[in-house]
């Protein structure tokens, strides 16, 4: 898949990968180990500090962060480890899925950023005119559209057969009376999943090695640096919001989806699509906890990140909130 020839972040995370395995069996705390490991290496936060630190320079020179080499004809069903290869693959296909109308998520995240900061609106989902046609994309699309490629071919590679592509559809833009709020509920949502996504390719990683594992670790590379960076622009947009507020939030979207079972874009809505989509049933029960447990991990580390986080920091990056 050509990538576009740009700048590098500075990744001293592709020095580093797990240790080749023939064996298909992993033990619980062997799996346990591995995804430690990863953790510690995509996410120390220097790194998480330098992503939020990147994204000013991103708003005045969008530049997409460049992939490293991949060499697609060495990936091979052999490289999966401690997962049944065929729940892997239906695992990759519903992965496709959930990443492939990335027009919509970013279009519908670009109509909530622009009444609030119209910088975090163009990075998100680029510029349109006044018919509403793209003239030029956001970096966040320019980045993530690149995922929905790879995932296919990583899929024909490891199966022989091309991915039968169903997305779903990204929920559109539906504003109140309350632009800010509106924005809010959105934007809990937005980070929610990023960091799932960050989560899922972890304990993809954490199931595969050699050059899988490489070109896995490209999408986490990515799926990091948003999440970081929605995080923080929502800690410096919201600088008054509280565990209680966020609950407050969350518990307002379940009684909306508890009075309308039909309604898209609440996140138990989003969680029972994406168990549904990516075969969670099929899984055993070890491959079940440790995606459990690597969402305990990456969590544990983000919160540790935020909690270092000032407000004169974000201030001096973003400015004013």
């Amino acid at each position: 898949m050509p990538t576009t020839p740009t700048r590098n972040l500075a990744n001293p995370l592709h020095t580093r990968r797990l240790p080749e395995r023939s064996a298909s069996h992993l033990s619980p705390t062997q799996l346990q180990c591995r995804i430690d490991q990863l953790v510690d290496t995509y996410l120390p936060l220097p790194h998480l500090n330098e992503r939020l630190a990147d994204l000013p320079q991103q708003f005045a020179q969008p530049t997409p962060r460049s992939w490293q080499p991949i060499c697609w004809q060495a990936i091979a069903p052999e490289q999966i480890v401690g997962i049944d290869p065929t729940v892997f693959i239906a695992v990759l296909e519903g992965t496709i899925n959930t990443e492939a109308p990335i027009r919509g998520y970013t279009q519908a995240s670009r109509q909530y950023l622009a009444p609030i900061d119209a910088r975090m609106a163009r990075f998100v989902g680029g510029r349109v005119d006044a018919e509403g046609q793209m003239l030029e994309l956001g970096l966040w699309e320019k980045e993530e559209r690149r995922h929905t490629p790879a995932l296919k071919q990583i899929y024909t590679q490891l199966s022989g057969y091309t991915p039968n592509v169903q997305p779903h559809s990204a929920r559109p833009y539906t504003p109140s009376s309350q632009p800010k709020t509106d924005l809010y509920r959105h934007g809990l949502h937005r980070v929610a999943t990023e960091y799932g996504a960050t989560c899922l390719y972890l304990w993809m990683m954490a199931h595969t090695t050699g050059p899988l594992q490489s070109v896995l670790a490209e999408l986490l590379i990515d799926e990091i640096n948003h999440t970081v960076k929605f995080w923080g622009f929502g800690c410096w947009a919201y600088p008054e919001a509280s565990l209680f507020r966020t609950g407050q939030t969350l518990f307002s979207a379940l009684r909306e989806k508890w009075q309308n079972p039909h309604v898209q874009g609440s996140l138990i809505h989003t969680l029972r699509r994406v168990t549904q989509t990516l075969h969670w049933s099929d899984w055993s029960f070890t491959n079940q906890a440790a995606l459990i447990y690597t969402f305990g991990r990456v969590m544990q580390r983000l919160l540790q990140w935020q909690h270092r986080l000032t407000s004169d920091q974000l201030r001096e990056l973003l400015g004013e909130p």
